[in-house]
């Protein structure tokens, strides 16, 4: 388990934050009725940065040939299938919060747009930088 805190210090704080923003009482704003589906853009945002930082970490703490589907299960796939428990635990587990199918959308999309650019953008990036060094 400290394996996991050192080598993914920054993933694991991201997914602490994101549990508990999905689990407080947010306050009532009135920017929010102004701004159409200001909720599933911060869904998008709060996945696209946990998967993408994610890929950070894995492609910066094996600089060896790990194998590249460890990062799409470890990066992509286990931050869908963490934003499916966290919509139903809030449908089923709390009484101020509920789950939501287009939030669900909102957090794969996040996901699937940062494992698109961990792959085809920072991949690269660090390949060339390691044979740079």
């Amino acid at each position: 388990m400290l394996y996991y805190f050192r080598k993914y210090p920054l993933s694991i704080s991201i997914i602490l934050l994101v549990i508990y923003l999905s689990f407080f009482r947010p306050p009532k704003i009135d920017v929010a009725d102004d701004i159409p589906n200001l909720d599933k853009i911060a869904h998008f945002c709060m996945y696209f940065g946990l998967s993408g930082m994610l890929w950070w970490e894995f492609l910066r703490s094996h600089k060896n040939n790990h194998p590249m589907r460890h990062a799409w299960i470890g990066a992509c796939l286990l931050p869908i299938l963490f934003s499916g428990a966290i919509e139903l635990l809030q449908e089923y587990c709390t009484a101020y919060r509920g789950g939501d199918w287009m939030d669900f959308v909102a957090n794969a999309t996040g996901a699937l747009c940062a494992a698109l650019v961990g792959y085809y953008i920072l991949k690269p990036k660090m390949l060339k930088k390691k044979i740079t060094d």
